[in-house]
Parts: structure tokens; sequence; C-alpha cells
């Protein structure tokens, strides 16, 4: 670590509180993390990209904190009861002194009820789990982000969505297009890190993770006349990056007659299949080039107007 702080030291002489914030994150990380050859190997690949990109080091000066946040140590206090106390029946702590105090004032709360206990010597018995099938207050609500977590993903979209910004309209030569680390690929791993930011802020709020694009949008399938055979096709079609064939439709409609005992013969499936195949090809097609329609473009081209 002091390597990397010695080579970003020059380079963050405008805001000298950088350096000191990451070394606090560095002693708050666990021992073992900070020994490991993971961390020596996240801390060698900063290194160099700090060295190449110089003017990007407070990103990689971040990137490190976060990582070096999600290795810190978290102690947890335990709950110690007071000396001589003990546990009362509804789960707190009742001190020697209040518990003669309360038997001085009933002194025949017992005497009066002595076979209550042995009148029902099974009760509890009957009943092992009554207690622990109380709802706890709170159990049932659902696990959210804090303020804090959204803000930071909300701040690391803007981030990344003004990096790809500038890397759209930077100037590209045929050496950049064979490198390893063009500005195409940076843009496209930009995006991939967006999208999984964009999801996991979604699962923090509490909200959908839909956008309204074409391809989201399901297709009725409707091209038979039998709904056990529809119903397979769309569930098919609809599926994540579905493009099927002809075998995929085939094999989809033998699978709902054998499983509905619709008794479709060999030729009947073959010619629904072909007909199916073709509506559902016409109707993927269809989609794909609307969403690229309405997606397609650039910032750099939204105010171009041709022949003005």
């Amino acid at each position: 670590l002091s390597q990397f702080l010695s080579v970003c030291a020059p380079l963050t002489q405008e805001h000298p509180e950088v350096l000191p914030f990451l070394s606090s994150r560095h002693l708050r990380a666990h021992p073992d993390f900070r020994g490991s050859a993971e961390f020596r190997n996240i801390l060698g690949r900063l290194l160099r990209r700090v060295r190449g990109r110089r003017r990007k080091v407070y990103v990689y000066i971040n990137e490190l904190c976060t990582v070096l946040k999600a290795r810190a140590l978290r102690r947890r206090l335990p709950l110690r009861a007071l000396p001589g106390a003990r546990p009362c029946p509804h789960g707190t702590f009742q001190s020697p002194h209040c518990s003669a105090h309360t038997q001085s004032q009933h002194p025949s709360a017992q005497s009066q009820y002595p076979s209550a206990q042995s009148q029902h010597p099974s009760a509890q018995s009957q009943h092992p789990g009554a207690q622990s099938q109380q709802p706890e207050p709170g159990g049932g609500r659902r696990a959210g982000g804090s303020r804090r977590q959204i803000r930071h993903l909300e701040h690391l979209l803007r981030v990344y969505a003004g990096e790809i910004r500038r890397l759209q309209e930077r100037e590209l030569d045929l050496a950049e297009l064979d490198s390893a680390d063009s500005p195409y690929l940076q843009e496209n791993r930009l995006k991939r890190r967006m999208m999984r930011i964009f999801r996991r802020l979604c699962q923090l709020k509490d909200c959908s993770s839909l956008t309204g694009r074409v391809l989201e949008q399901r297709i009725r399938f409707r091209g038979t006349r039998y709904p056990e055979v529809n119903r397979s096709i769309e569930r098919f079609i609809n599926r994540p990056d579905a493009f099927p064939d002809y075998s995929d439709i085939l094999r989809e409609i033998r699978g709902a007659s054998a499983r509905h005992r619709l008794g479709l013969g060999r030729r009947q499936m073959e010619n629904m299949a072909q007909e199916a195949f073709r509506e559902v090809g016409n109707r993927l097609q269809e989609r794909r080039h609307l969403d690229l329609v309405y997606n397609f473009g650039s910032h750099l081209t939204d105010e171009y107007r041709p022949g003005t």
C-alpha cells in the first residue's frame, strides 16, 4: 500500500484528505485480507492503472476504498446483564430488589392458587411451540436499502453516464480499434456495470426494473386452435434472448400433445410447427426491428436534421 500511496501522493495534492481516508480504510480491513494474495493482486492492478492513466486516479482510489470497505471488520458488542439480575418470563431482566419488592406486596399470590400448575401439568408440553409461533414485531417487513446506499448507487450511475458520454465524444484512430482497451470496449464494460447497478438500485427501492423497451413486451401467441399448444409456445418464445428454430417449435408441440393427450398425428404436428414457426419468426423479427428503431442513435446526432 505504501507504494500505491507514494504514486498517488503527487496526483492528489488538490485534495490532501483522500490518502488519509484511504489509509484509515486499510487499517479497518480484516488482517487476513490485507495479507492475502487477492489484495496484492487488486493493489497491483490498480497501481498499473494509475500509472497508465493519471487523470483517473480518484476513480481507482474510490475502487480500492470500496474493496476495503467490503472487507472491514465488524465488531459487535455483546449484551451483558446486570449483576444479580435474572431473566423474567417476558424476556427482560429483573433485579433481586425488584423481585423481593413484588413478593412483599403480594405475599399470598402463590398461596391462593397452590394447585394451578399441578392441575394442568401438560399444558406446556401439549403446545411447546405456542410462544415461538407468535409473530415478532417487524418480522414481516422487507429489508430495503438505506438512503445512503441509494444515493451512492445513483451517484455511480451519474458518474458512469458522464464517462460513457466522454468516450462517445472521443476521437478514434485505427490503432485504437485493435486495442484490448479501446473506447468501444470501455463503453461496453461501463454499460454492463450500469445495468448491474440499476438492477441493484431497483431491488433496494423495491420497484420494477422494466424500462419500457419493446423487447420487454410479452408476445401473445394464438397461432393454433389448441390453447395448450399456444401456451407452451408462448412461454418458450418469451424467454430472455430466445429466438427459436423449427425444431424448438416442433418439440414444444410434441410436449404439449403428450402432456395434455391431444392425440395429434406426426404429420399434423409437423404442419402445425411450420405455420407456428413462420408466425413466431415474423413476430420476433418485427419486435427486434422496432426496438432498434426506437433505441438506435447517439446524443451526438440527436440535434442533427438532414437538409439544414
